[in-house]
């Protein structure tokens, strides 16, 4: 699997375009914004936009959601306990910083496990609650999109509505039994890997918080 990433909104978001060299195929993940420059690169390289994959729910990523699929005709996907949240600023907590970003509502309900094909490749979805109620992770062969669960460094916020930091670090014991050499590439942010967190990361190093040693 191939990537194009870029980096878009009002605070940073990594957006990123998982694509099947083969067919063109592509899936877009967290396009927070910028709709018309994510479109630029998609046009740019050729591809066809199957979904548009979203980690979570809040304003910062979801805020290119309606003009993507306008456009492109892809479906919104993300984890049921996050979908209201596209419609609703108060949940998605855009209200919270005086914006109003109500996006279309999602045309698929994600679950720990499914399976998404964009061309002849896979995407599996890993529900971690924790930064938010339907927070996901997006598994591509050997590649794993960690939104605003795993940072290169540290981890989500625990402090607004809906989250919750024991159950964040009991979703990143999940991401830290995939084998060691697997990059991830967050929701803000450099990217990183699996071993390099493991080791280094101090969320993941305390007894207190997890079990990983």
């Amino acid at each position: 699997m191939k990537m194009l990433s870029l980096v878009v909104g009002v605070l940073g978001v990594n957006c990123y375009i998982p694509y099947c060299s083969e067919t063109r195929h592509c899936a877009v993940i967290d396009p927070g914004g910028n709709a018309s420059q994510i479109l630029d690169l998609i046009q740019k390289n050729r591809l066809d936009p199957q979904y548009i994959l979203l980690t979570h729910g809040h304003f910062d990523h979801i805020g290119g959601v309606t003009e993507l699929k306008e456009k492109t005709g892809a479906q919104v996907a993300i984890h049921r306990d996050d979908a209201m949240m596209l419609t609703d600023p108060e949940q998605n907590l855009a209200a919270y910083f005086g914006r109003k970003v109500i996006q279309t509502e999602p045309d698929i309900l994600l679950e720990d496990g499914k399976e998404l094909q964009t061309g002849n490749k896979i995407i599996t979805v890993i529900h971690t609650p924790g930064h938010s109620r339907g927070g996901v992770c997006y598994l591509g062969e050997d590649i794993l999109f960690t939104g605003d669960t795993l940072f290169a460094g540290s981890i989500g916020r625990t402090d607004i509505p809906n989250s919750d930091h024991l159950t964040l670090i009991q979703s990143i014991n999940k991401l830290i039994l995939l084998d060691d050499k697997i990059p991830i590439y967050p929701g803000h942010g450099r990217s990183s890997t699996l071993g390099q967190e493991r080791r280094n990361n101090p969320f993941l190093r305390s007894r207190e918080d997890t079990e990983l040693v």
